[in-house]
This record gives structure tokens, sequence and C-alpha cells, in this order.
């Protein structure tokens, strides 16, 4: 019902930076909270950021500081600025995606998962 597409991963230096991008596209009548969760090898998936409907913010407090989360609501689509990167930031990104769909006699909501970006960030 709901897809999302990620850009933006790719291999970068220690103290580099690079924009991560989730455009969400489907059956979406709104989306409340946008948020970007990591995955690094031999560890659980982690919460980095994420902003709800209104532009409240919260972020992991490993990357407080260095990245930014925004979103653009005409275009169903949230970033993830990363600043200063470091080698531990190296992971599987996934953007996350809450909201309510289109086109149901109930308000019915959906949560919907990005297929994951590679960052690398080498030391």
């Amino acid at each position: 019902q709901v897809q999302l597409v990620e850009s933006g991963g790719g291999l970068v230096q220690a103290g580099g930076s690079l924009r991560l991008s989730c455009a969400a596209s489907g059956r979406i009548f709104s989306i409340n909270a946008m948020g970007w969760y990591r995955q690094a090898p031999g560890k659980q998936r982690e919460l980095v950021g994420r902003i709800d409907s209104s532009g409240n913010t919260n972020y992991a407090e490993s990357v407080k500081g260095r990245f930014t989360i925004s979103r653009d609501n005409a275009k169903n689509t949230v970033y993830l600025q990363m600043n200063s990167l470091k080698s531990e930031d190296t992971g599987v990104y996934y953007c996350n995606v809450r909201g309510v769909v289109s086109g149901t006699m109930v308000p019915s909501e959906f949560l919907s998962w990005g297929q994951g970006t590679q960052v690398t960030v080498s030391s």
C-alpha cells in the first residue's frame, strides 16, 4: 500500500558527510512520524532519529549535534543529513514511516520500512 524508496548511501571517509533521502508513495492519506534506523553488523537495529508531523525531532545520543533529520511534506520525503561521520556510523540505514492510508472506510494506519541503504565510513 505504501512504498518507501531510499537513496544517498555510500562510502565516505571519516569526518565526511552524506545525505540520505526516503520518499514515500502509494495510498497515503497522511503521514505522522518519519524516522531513520540503522543496523551495524552483529548488532540490533537502533533508532537514529525521528521527526513528527509538527517537526519535532529526537535523536540517539551518539548522533546528536552531527545528524539532522528533516522532512518535505509536499514530497512525502524524509532526509537525514549526516556530518562529521565516524567509523561507528557504518551500517545499513532504514527509513520508517507511520501514517494513515487513503481509500478505506475506516481510518487505517500503516507502518512501512525502506529497503535499507548501506553507509560505510572508512577511518
